[in-house]
C-alpha cells in the first residue's frame, strides 16, 4: 500500500482508532412504522453497542461519517431519480413499507432517507480507510438493489457504486480495479446494472435464485456466480464459496475488494430462505478476509441484509473472530 496516502481534511484518520465506521444517525425511525418491515432498523446501533462491550471500546474508537450531499449523490444517481424520492409513495415502494405513502415527505426524509444517506457516506469513508489500514467495516450500507436510476429492496442509494467510483477518482492512490464479493442472500442487481460491461469491476455473487429480485437483465454482469436453492446448508455453501474465491483470484487482480456481508443467509431468516448456521457465517467471513488480506488486498465490509434480531450477535462474533485470527490489523 502507498505510504503517502492522505485523506481529505474531513476524513483524516487517527491511528488509535479502528477503521470501523458508524454514526448514531444510522438508525431508521418513522413513528414506529419501521416495525412493519422485518429489517432491524437499528442493526448498526446494536452491533456498535455489542462491539464496544466485546472489544472494550467506546464511541470515540470508531470513525463517523458526515451526511452525503446531493452533489455527491449526483456523481452516480440521475437527477430524475433523486427528484422521485421527494414523493412518499415512491419511497414507500423502495422501503417496502406501504404505510409510508400516508406520511409527509419531510418525515420520510428525516426518518428513513437521511439515515440511509449517512450509511452511504459511511460506505465511502470505509473504502478510503481500507486503503490505509488494509481493511474497514461499515456498520451499515450494502444497498445492492439500488442502481443509478432506480431503488428497491430497502435500498434507496447505490452506496457500492458510489464507493467504487470514489476510489477510482482518488489521485493519491492507484485504484484501477475493484472486486465485489456479494454474499447477501439476494442477487446484487443494483451494482450489476451500474457496472454492466465495465471490465475494471469484477462481480462474484452467490444468492438464492428463487427470491427477489430475479433480475435476469443484470445477471450478465456477474463474472462468477452461484444460484443457490432454498435451504442451502453450510457444507455446500462454503464449498462453493471456496471454489468461487479461487476462481476470482485466478481471473482478476483487484486493488480493493468490496465484501457485501449480508446475514440474511442465516437459517430462519424470513427473506433469505437459506439455512446457514452462525458458525457458517463466521467461516464465510474468515474465508473472504483471509483470502484477500493474505494477498495484501484491502477489504471493505458492508453489513447489507439480515432480518433477524439474532443477526447482530452473529456479526459481532464474526468481527471478534476476525480480530482474534489476526486479519483485522493495520498494514
Amino acid at each position: 500500500m502507498p505510504t503517502d496516502y492522505k485523506m481529505s481534511s474531513d476524513d483524516i484518520w487517527v491511528r488509535n482508532k479502528l477503521p470501523i465506521v458508524y454514526s448514531k444517525n444510522y438508525s431508521v425511525h418513522f413513528a414506529g412504522l419501521e416495525k412493519l418491515h422485518p429489517f432491524d432498523a437499528a442493526k448498526g446501533k446494536h452491533v456498535h453497542q455489542l462491539l464496544c462491550t466485546e472489544l472494550t471500546l467506546n464511541s470515540g474508537d470508531f470513525y463517523s461519517p458526515t451526511e452525503i450531499t446531493k452533489e455527491q449523490l449526483l456523481r452516480v444517481h440521475t437527477p430524475k431519480y433523486l427528484k422521485s424520492l421527494k414523493w412518499s409513495a415512491n419511497v414507500a415502494g423502495i422501503a417496502e413499507v406501504p404505510a409510508l405513502i400516508l406520511m409527509p415527505n419531510f418525515t420520510v426524509q428525516s426518518g428513513y432517507l437521511r439515515p440511509m444517506r449517512y450509511q452511504t457516506a459511511g460506505s465511502i469513508l470505509a473504502g478510503k480507510l481500507a486503503l490505509e489500514y488494509g481493511w474497514a467495516i461499515n456498520l451499515g450500507g450494502g444497498f445492492h438493489h439500488c442502481c443509478s436510476y432506480k431503488g428497491g429492496g430497502f435500498c434507496p442509494y447505490a452506496d457500492i457504486t458510489l464507493l467504487i467510483l470514489r476510489l477510482f477518482e482518488l489521485e493519491s492512490v492507484r485504484v484501477k480495479q475493484a472486486m465485489i464479493i456479494d454474499l447477501d442472500a439476494h442477487q446484487g442487481n443494483g451494482h450489476e446494472r451500474d457496472f454492466k460491461n465495465v471490465d475494471s469491476v469484477y462481480i462474484l455473487d452467490m444468492y438464492n435464485a428463487s427470491i427477489y429480485p430475479k433480475d435476469n437483465e443484470a445477471k450478465p454482469s456477474i463474472r462468477c456466480g452461484v444460484e443457490l436453492r432454498h435451504m442451502t446448508e453450510d457444507a455446500y455453501y462454503l464449498g462453493q464459496l471456496n471454489r468461487c474465491l479461487m476462481q476470482a483470484v485466478s481471473e482478476f487482480k483487484p486493488d480493493v475488494v468490496i465484501f457485501n456481508a449480508g446475514t440474511d443467509i442465516l437459517k430462519g431468516d424470513p427473506l433469505g430462505n437459506l439455512a446457514i448456521t452462525a458458525d457458517g457465517v463466521i467461516e464465510r467471513d474468515l474465508m473472504v478476509f483471509s483470502t484477500f488480506r493474505a494477498l495484501g488486498i484491502p477489504v471493505v465490509m458492508l453489513l447489507s441484509g439480515g432480518y433477524m434480531k439474532s443477526s447482530k450477535r452473529v456479526i459481532v462474533d464474526s468481527i471478534v473472530n476476525l480480530r482474534r485470527q489476526g486479519w483485522l490489523r493495520a498494514n
